[in-house]
């Protein structure tokens, strides 16, 4: 099997990849090793950045996203019994977020690609990267996939990272002392805009996937298991964190499901090595305070895509010189605004008051400053593209 570039992973990086790869005359196979059904299953990131949303409107596929996605101009930051509101529309006019969960995302490429007639191939075993600094090719189950690239969209814990000889990347990371439960309950959000709540007790973030669907999330302990919070215990707890301004009173309803997330970040540089390149998660982690790992991988994409379209074009390897670089400057500003974000909104075991009240005063200049408001909306809304 021969392609121009062999793409290694079927989730929101692989299957935009491709498909941009498509609207510029470039061929891919994309390879991953669950099935479908896991990955349009697989809830997990639900924040948009306005690029991202104009980025899949521009590659047709963002009919259904325009009309089931939830569009948002502002957040809640709420701490101290009370709630204070980051206007996008006043810090940042014409930029917003929409609410769109990853899953909706990867089934709309999905159905992009195979109407294109893409190929996707799931539930592939054994997949494996060669020759990276000649002439690459994979290896799955018996099969051979020769390329011009290969392209690593195949998350942390993916092969294609792995196959890049020990010394030839640099890694960065750094482990936060607690973790998220996430939790995915049919009922109808108690608010409009995102809430992201910190108290005594801890962290707690209320979101939404639909007018039916909210999502929240509970900083935990570290090593907390699933079973460990049965339904009565989220939400007396979510009540406790959440309920915390007058007239606020959280709607309940049946949890379709719950999972702990480590809180991690992660780079890794440089994000190529010979003509394998990396982008998304097998390339960065960030703690999702921030809401930028989708959105990331989104921008990895995009500019892989046009690195390879002018390298095809023209014969001009400057852009695909210059992909690692140029991806890692965004990436760290992600980095450095999701680590803020993080340190500014949990609670610390090992916190004394000094570091409390120090917190609680800086959340107090983010909200009544115009120019430290007018800065968390711009990294939030994403940079301009």
């Amino acid at each position: 099997m021969r392609t121009q570039v062999g793409i290694v992973g079927a989730g929101p990086a692989g299957l935009l990849l491709s498909h941009l790869l498509h609207l510029r005359g470039i061929d891919s196979v994309v390879l991953e090793l669950r099935d479908r059904d896991h990955c349009e299953r697989r809830v997990r990131a639900g924040v948009l950045e306005q690029g991202t949303v104009d980025v899949l409107t521009a590659a047709g596929v963002g009919d259904r996203l325009r009309r089931e996605g939830l569009p948002h101009h502002g957040i809640e930051l709420r701490y101290g019994g009370a709630g204070h509101r980051i206007a996008f529309e006043e810090l940042v006019p014409g930029r917003s977020i929409t609410v769109y969960g990853q899953q909706e995302v990867v089934k709309d490429l999905i159905a992009a690609r195979l109407a294109a007639g893409g190929k996707i191939l799931f539930d592939v075993p054994d997949v494996k990267p060669h020759d990276l600094t000649g002439s690459p090719y994979l290896t799955f189950g018996g099969e051979v996939l020769e390329c011009d690239v290969i392209a690593g969209c195949d998350g942390f814990h993916g092969v294609t990272r792995a196959a890049v000889p020990q010394g030839e990347l640099t890694t960065f990371e750094r482990d936060y002392p607690f973790a998220w439960l996430g939790v995915l309950a049919r009922v109808a959000p108690s608010a409009e805009e995102l809430i992201y709540a910190r108290t005594p007790r801890g962290f707690a973030l209320h979101s939404m996937r639909s007018p039916e669907i909210s999502r929240f999330y509970l900083q935990v302990p570290k090593d907390e298991r699933e079973d460990a919070w049965p339904d009565e215990r989220i939400w007396s707890e979510l009540a406790a964190r959440l309920e915390t301004v007058p007239g606020f009173a959280l709607k309940t309803g049946p949890v379709i499901e719950k999972s702990v997330t480590p809180m991690r970040s992660f780079v890794t540089e440089p994000m190529r090595y010979g003509n394998l390149y990396l982008a998304g998660d097998a390339a960065h982690i960030v703690p999702p305070t921030g809401a930028k790992g989708l959105n990331l991988a989104v921008a990895d994409v995009t500019m892989l895509t046009d690195a390879l379209a002018r390298w095809y074009e023209t014969g001009s390897a400057e852009g695909l010189d210059a992909y690692s670089a140029t991806c890692l400057r965004r990436v760290w500003r992600a980095q450095h605004f999701s680590w803020w974000m993080t340190n500014l909104l949990h609670t610390f075991a090992d916190e004394d008051p000094y570091g409390e009240r120090l917190q609680t005063a800086y959340l107090d200049y983010v909200t009544s400053s115009t120019a430290a408001a007018t800065t968390l909306a711009e990294n939030y809304v994403g940079m301009v593209w």
